[in-house]
């Protein structure tokens, strides 16, 4: 039985089916999951406590936040030292922060395209933080991003049973994570690519507003474009998925019960094994 720990430390869409994807139906037989979760806290205090994963004896950590290079991640990453651990963030995007990553010995995945939210009180209410991680995730999973963690974390865990920890050193784009999903239509694929895009722009116009900004209604109008691009990515996301849908050629990878992916096409095809 494979154990896989996860440290949530604040909150990117991605942190919300990390550890569902890798057991979508909740039968797989190999796998033992443990999550300590912050909620939306990310701090120094917070990336102390994660030890407490350290008593479970995981095999691999999985250490998901917004910006691995503030101080909580930063903690987090300290206490598994020697613990094949990897991080999934939005950054950093800079090379020679993920070098260092790398240098120390953990892997990562960075997603430039889950987006930095409008967090402002003179915006963001329950309801619209909702709302936008569901746009969020809706992008991410239909334009394969989700898919690229799932697959990554598997092929490491295959590895690590195997006797090697081949750990990922991945600055995902829009066109790497769109592969990974098999598009049959190249419409469909050049729309997902497209709303891949568009999330990582709301990165920068959210940066403004969260950041720069200092008057309330540049803060409210910066953070609301934000989120209308987001919106308008998350349609365009699920245009793409619709397209496939009508020519029955949507690309499914579900588990086995013994963990191995499987594979199907056509809505009534059989899965098989890859």
């Amino acid at each position: 039985m494979f154990k896989i720990g996860l440290v949530k430390l604040g909150n990117i869409a991605t942190s919300t089916v990390i550890d569902l994807a890798l057991d979508e139906i909740a039968e797989r037989s190999d796998i033992e999951f443990k999550v300590i979760s912050f909620g939306p806290k990310m701090t120094l205090k917070e990336g102390e406590a994660s030890e407490e994963l350290k008593a479970w004896q995981p095999q691999l950590v999985v250490i998901c936040s917004p910006n691995a290079a503030t101080a909580g991640p930063t903690a987090a990453r300290e206490k598994f030292k020697g613990t094949p651990t990897i991080v999934i963030s939005d950054g950093p995007a800079k090379k020679e922060s993920r070098d260092a990553l790398a240098a120390e010995g953990f892997g990562y995945i960075i997603l430039p395209m889950d987006p930095l939210i409008g967090a402002k009180r003179e915006f963001l209410d329950p309801a619209e933080m909702a709302l936008f991680n569901s746009d969020a995730l809706r992008v991410l999973a239909a334009g394969g991003a989700i898919r690229l963690v799932q697959e990554e974390l598997d092929r490491v865990m295959a590895g690590i049973s195997a006797g090697e920890a081949n750990l990922p050193v991945i600055l995902a784009t829009p066109e790497k994570c769109a592969e990974r999903m098999h598009f049959s239509n190249p419409y469909a694929r050049a729309k997902a690519v497209g709303s891949l895009y568009m999330a990582q722009a709301v990165a920068g116009i959210d940066a403004a507003a969260c950041f720069r900004l200092k008057e309330l209604e540049a803060i409210a109008l910066t953070a609301a474009a934000g989120h209308e691009v987001m919106r308008a990515a998350a349609k365009l996301a699920d245009e793409a998925r619709e397209m496939e849908k009508a020519n029955d050629s949507i690309s499914r990878h579900p588990h086995a019960r013994t963990g191995e992916l499987m594979n199907k096409t056509g809505l009534l095809d059989k899965p098989e094994k890859i």
